[in-house]
């Protein structure tokens, strides 16, 4: 059978013959990458983080999406003028959701907020908006262009990440004004951009199978090789 891939769906504001309503949804970019490996995308709307352990024990993998900011508060931070699109009710699933992964070692991908959530789930910060934080910071939030690359990441040789991509270096597309800032005693830096901005992130825990990015792959597409392995090793676990 093949794997069945947990998304978890951001908010969207969907329209009806009766008006706007508050609804949930994935781009489509994400659901092609996971049935281009052979694999079935099944998407994760937020509710009670008492059910989480069930969904985790359903899903082969898990694949923590993009989307709007985690609130500061979930981390102790400062507000900051930049901050946007927070959603409690899905900073409150996504957490329970990233616990539950990191406690059966499901096999997990983290993508932009994701990689940035999963950090603040197992106890790291962020940093609330890298152009304040970092003087003279490469422009990381270009969403006008999300398939274009923008500044090159510098990956660990011999990482997981490493291995999965197939390089040590490659050029990236990026979408995001946040990154991580304390990084949880779980997990190590195996990615950066040249001005230091966390581009990845994997566990100290060589048994679990998870890879946090901070660029957007499903973006580059399956053509793209390093994405596509991405997604591959995703499924690969889950099996």
């Amino acid at each position: 059978m093949a794997a069945l891939i947990g998304i978890t769906a951001g908010s969207r504001t969907i329209r009806s013959s009766s008006g706007d309503v508050p609804g949930y949804a994935v781009l489509p970019t994400y659901t092609t990458m996971v049935q281009r490996v052979r694999a079935v995308p099944v998407l994760l709307v937020p509710t009670s983080p008492d059910v989480v352990g069930a969904i985790a024990d359903r899903i082969d993998g898990l694949l923590l999406s993009g989307g709007g900011d985690v609130d500061p508060a979930r981390y102790g931070g400062t507000p900051h003028e930049s901050v946007y699109g927070i959603d409690p009710l899905r900073d409150e699933f996504e957490l329970a959701l990233a616990r539950a992964a990191q406690e059966r070692r499901l096999p997990t991908l983290c993508i932009c907020r994701g990689a940035q959530l999963m950090n603040v789930a197992l106890g790291g910060s962020l940093i609330e908006d890298i152009p304040s934080r970092i003087p003279g910071a490469a422009d990381h939030f270009v969403d006008a262009a999300p398939a274009a690359r923008q500044h090159p990441v510098q990956i660990t040789a011999g990482s997981a990440v490493a291995r999965v991509l197939g390089v040590d270096r490659l050029e990236v597309n990026s979408i995001h004004h946040q990154s991580v800032d304390r990084v949880a005693e779980p997990l190590i830096v195996t990615g950066r951009a040249p001005d230091g901005v966390i581009e990845a992130l994997e566990p100290a825990d060589g048994a679990w199978p998870m890879w946090a990015v901070q660029w957007h792959p499903e973006y580059l597409g399956p053509d793209d090789g390093p994405s596509r392995r991405l997604f591959e090793a995703l499924v690969a676990a889950g099996r």
